[in-house]
Formats: C-alpha cells, structure tokens, sequence
C-alpha cells in the first residue's frame, strides 16, 4: 500500500470523517486494492449482518418526450420527433402486473422533460396507480422533472412536491445527478435544472419526510476534484436532512450519444470511484452496484469496494440499454452473485427493509406486502 494514503484509509475506516483535499488524494491513487480493502471494511462496519440485498422493480419511462438536450443521451426524443411518445394507461398497468408477477413491489417511473402534460396530469397517474397497486411503491420522477414541473405549472416547489406526495408518490429516484458542478452541467446538457436546484429538490422533499436516493455519472468531461465536490454536495445535504436511503454510481455510457468521443471508463475506474466514494460518504449507509452498467463480475465485484446491495433487478431498462449497453441479470444471478461472495441473499424495498423470508430460496410475492402509506 502506499504509505501516502495508508493514514486516509486507516482514518476512514476508523470512522472519521475525511476532508475534500484527503477525498481528491485517495480519489488520485491507483492502489486500487487498498482501496477496496477498505472500503470492504467500513461496509462491513456499518453491515455486520450476513446478508447483502437486492430489490425487483421495473425502470418504466412514461414518455421520451425532452426538451432539455444531454449530450450524453440516447433515449430522449424531441417533442416533434416522429418517435415520441407518451404511454397509455393500459401499457402502464401490464407493465406493473408483470412486475408484481415477478415478485417486485416497486416501480421506477421516470421520462423527460414534457412540455405540455400538466401537473394534474401526473397526480390523476398517481391516485391511479396507488388505487390499483396498493401494494407498490412508486419510486418516481427524478429532480430534473420535479423541478420541470415547477416551471411549467408556475408553482412553488413546496406546492408540488406535496401535491404529488398526497398523490401516491413514495419516493425520489437520483437520477439526473451527473456530476453536481455546474461548470460540467453545463458542458454537457442544456435546459436542464443545475446543481443546486437539484439539491433543493431532494431538500425539500426530505422536510416533508420523504427518501430519495442519490447518484453520479462519471467518467465524461469531469474532473477527479469535480467528482469529489459532487460527493461533497451529498455529503453536506445529508448531514442537513438525513433522506438519501443510497448513493449509486456509474460510468457514462457514450456509445450511440453525442459524446462518443469519450473513452469509456473501464471498471478499474469504476471500482476505483466507488471504493472512494464509501469512504468518503460516511453518513451514507447503503451503496449500490452498478451492475446494469458495469455488467455480472463487476457488478459482484463492487460486493468487495464498498457496497452492500446488488441493486434491482431491473425487469425492464431503457435509458442505458438506448446507449448500447445491454446487461440482464435474473433474480437466481443476482442471487448467486451474492452468495457466491460469502454472503446470504435478501430481497428488500426501498427503505432498505427485508421483504423476503430469510430461508427461502426466491423473491417474495408482491401480493403478499403491506399497503404502503400515502404521507400528507
């Protein structure tokens, strides 16, 4: 190990907490055994149980209708684009049925930046879908559409997170994260909300009691300082709020985007930042795999860098797979890739709560979980 960041990474371990210059010295180091090895074990600090999870949910995009333009994405239509489109009801409720079919009790709903469908729009899908799936959480509409619609329906962001919180929705999705500095913000999207709106999203929603995740695109056009000040941001919040249940990372995928000239990170890289990042996010207690970017071994490996959850086992995924990267895992992988690491397999929710019956051998049934509660 080199003796430059042995004193960090015994620092870290200890449980104190490191500063951003001590954060952009481990993030330039190329130990990437140390790293882990550390990572390792504050991961087993804060989880001394057996068991490592996994959740089943669906990834459904309502629409791809955008009118922010992200260089790095390959999903999103123009609102004229022939190939727009917004989904129906129906094709929403056979999406969610086979998801409770298959065990999962969560959907991930998300779409671009519409520029028309209305706050009220989205508040009749939730009542909706909460009176016909009681038993599902809706993880849905990242920040960049939270903050769309305040703009859109000239509101305050108070009025419509609550609006939507009384709807049916139980909680926040990270997405639209990239990197949270606005100089890379800007290099890379346009008409989309910046960094501190993005952070005021999730503040606000934590102060009426709800949990959202947190994530990082990396590996484009950012610096390792800027990926350390992203941290940094979330660590902050967190400090102020308490309401991200996770952190996940992942590389950019450039393949079929307008940032195709970028080299694509590899999973030394990966591995590497995420190591980092359990390290440096002290008041994070879950971090997930990336395995539906980084594909199965990398996926099992980051077990061994600093998470303690597989992720989801994403019935259905758009956004990543439009961009020419296609891993599908089944639940009996994910499940090996956990056991085959030393530890037990346990299905869980979105608040990081077992859903599964310990000596079974499989998901549990969707149909047999509690309502979930609609918060006022």
């Amino acid at each position: 190990m080199s003796s430059g960041i042995a004193s960090l990474l015994d620092k870290a371990v200890a449980g104190e907490r490191l500063n951003r210059e001590e954060g952009l010295q481990l993030m330039e180091s190329h130990d990437l055994v140390a790293l882990g090895r550390a990572a390792n074990e504050v991961t087993k600090r804060l989880h001394p149980e057996p068991y490592r999870t996994y959740n089943i949910d669906r990834n459904i995009n309502y629409s791809n209708s955008c009118t922010a333009v992200c260089d790095f994405c390959a999903f999103y239509r123009t609102p004229k684009d022939p190939e727009v489109y917004v989904l129906k009801p129906e094709q929403l409720y056979e999406k969610i049925e086979e998801t409770i079919a298959l065990g999962g009790d969560q959907i991930l709903l998300q779409g671009g930046l519409h520029p028309t469908l209305k706050l009220e729009w989205y508040e009749d899908l939730l009542r909706d879908l909460r009176k016909r799936y009681p038993t599902v959480n809706i993880h849905g509409f990242s920040p960049p559409e939270i903050y769309h619609f305040t703009k859109l329906n000239n509101l305050s962001l108070r009025e419509v997170l609550e609006r939507l919180q009384i709807a049916g929705l139980g909680s926040l999705p990270g997405g639209g994260g990239e990197i949270l500095v606005d100089r890379v913000r800007k290099k890379i999207t346009r008409g989309k909300v910046l960094t501190d709106g993005w952070l005021e999203v999730n503040r606000v929603w934590h102060e009426l009691g709800g949990i959202s995740s947190a994530t990082m695109m990396f590996g484009h056009v950012e610096t390792l300082a800027e990926r350390i000040e992203h941290l940094d941001r979330l660590r902050s919040l967190q400090d102020e709020t308490g309401g991200f249940s996770a952190f996940i990372c992942w590389t950019l995928q450039p393949e079929h985007t307008d940032m195709e000239y970028v080299p694509p990170a590899g999973a030394f890289e990966y591995l590497k930042t995420q190591a980092v990042s359990r390290l440096y996010l002290d008041n994070f207690k879950n971090i997930q795999s990336s395995w539906v970017t980084q594909g199965e071994k990398t996926g099992q490996m980051a077990l061994f860098f600093g998470a303690n959850d597989m992720g989801s086992l994403m019935i259905e995924e758009n956004v990543v797979s439009q961009a020419g990267t296609t891993h599908h895992l089944t639940v009996e992988t994910i499940r090996h890739c956990i056991s085959e690491s030393g530890y037990i397999p346990r299905q869980r929710n979105v608040f990081y709560e077992y859903v599964d019956d310990p000596d079974s051998n499989g998901p549990a049934k969707g149909a047999g979980h509690a309502p979930l509660p609609v918060l006022n």
